[in-house]
């Protein structure tokens, strides 16, 4: 692959090019990126496929921790002090079952149970999680689609130092403390892409993989899909050597690799049309091998959103 570099660090380019996207995306950090791509592309030119890896049954519900982070906040539901879970929300239920002895360490609000249990039951009356995904979208006044990676189950399972852990056990429950020696995901060899998952990837003009853990978030998506002809242009999680949120620093210093937005473009490197990087990484940009653009992540608020999505669109508008 030839090596460009575009280091342009203004926070806006002169004009938004309109492309045909699919995001992959999976967390909160991916689920900012693909509503700031909503607010500018129109419903036909956006597909956001979204982690199912982490999905998991609990209190006899399946619950979808990405793919419902994903919808809440392309629908505008999302509580914006936490990034998952809804606006507005009470916590009656989970109240209760601590009351009464249930387990209370994953916090699910009322209005969240009323999501989980509707899903649950289309679930077993035989709807595939796409076609459920998709009513709850026309319910929530999501224009753009949201698809599931898969209608196939996939478990998300994180080798570490205390043993092999469900990933919500690991993440959730065990607040991420074991050390991490690897990730397995359960069922992905037999997991082919959702309905419709194929046909967007086909006719993308690009593919964006938004600043979304690489390991837990984005490589389920990956070993679904598997095959990707189309541009693929990432966003680092990583800003100066953090994470804004979630665990993906730590996970590449256990794994023995320093936490940076070069190891995330290392990490994709095979894929690699173009990749996106923050202000305070700039000086890494000369050791990532394919074109660069240095600008603003950080996205605090809307207009941030809207902000990165157009420096990203425009990013593929000049390659």
């Amino acid at each position: 692959m030839t090596s460009t570099k575009n280091t342009d660090t203004t926070h806006r380019p002169s004009s938004t090019v309109h492309r045909r996207i699919v995001a992959l995306a999976g967390g909160v950090g991916g689920a900012k990126l693909a509503h700031g791509l909503a607010q500018i592309l129109p419903p036909e030119d956006l597909t956001v496929i979204v982690n199912t890896g982490d999905d998991f049954e609990h209190l006899g519900l399946y619950i979808c921790p990405d793919l419902d982070t994903v919808c809440y906040t392309l629908a505008g539901l999302a509580n914006p002090e936490t990034g998952w879970g809804r606006v507005n929300e009470t916590w009656n239920t989970i109240a209760n079952i601590e009351k009464l002895g249930g387990p209370n360490w994953f916090r699910l609000g009322d209005q969240d149970f009323g999501t989980h249990i509707e899903r649950t039951r289309r679930l077993k009356e035989g709807q595939t999680l796409t076609q459920v995904t998709k009513d709850f979208c026309a319910a929530w006044g999501i224009k753009h689609t949201a698809l599931p990676m898969t209608d196939s189950p996939v478990r998300t399972m994180v080798d570490t130092d205390e043993g092999e852990l469900a990933f919500q056990e690991y993440f959730v429950h065990r607040q991420c403390k074991p050390r991490v020696k690897g990730f397995r995901f359960d069922g992905v060899e037999v997991a082919g892409p959702a309905i419709g998952a194929r046909e967007a990837l086909e006719s993308a003009d690009a593919i964006v993989i938004c600043p979304s853990n690489p390991w837990v978030s984005v490589d389920p998506i990956l070993r679904v899909i598997q095959k990707i002809n189309k541009p693929v242009i990432a966003v680092s999680p990583i800003i100066g050597g953090k994470t804004v949120k979630g665990p993906a620093a730590k996970m590449y210093e256990e794994l023995g690799i320093e936490p940076s937005a070069l190891a995330v473009a290392k990490h994709y490197r095979t894929l690699l049309s173009g990749f996106v990087l923050d202000t305070v990484d700039a000086h890494l940009s000369e050791e990532i091998n394919t074109k660069t653009l240095v600008t603003d992540t950080l996205m605090n608020n809307l207009t941030d959103r809207a902000r990165l999505a157009t420096d990203v669109l425009n990013f593929i508008g000049s390659m």
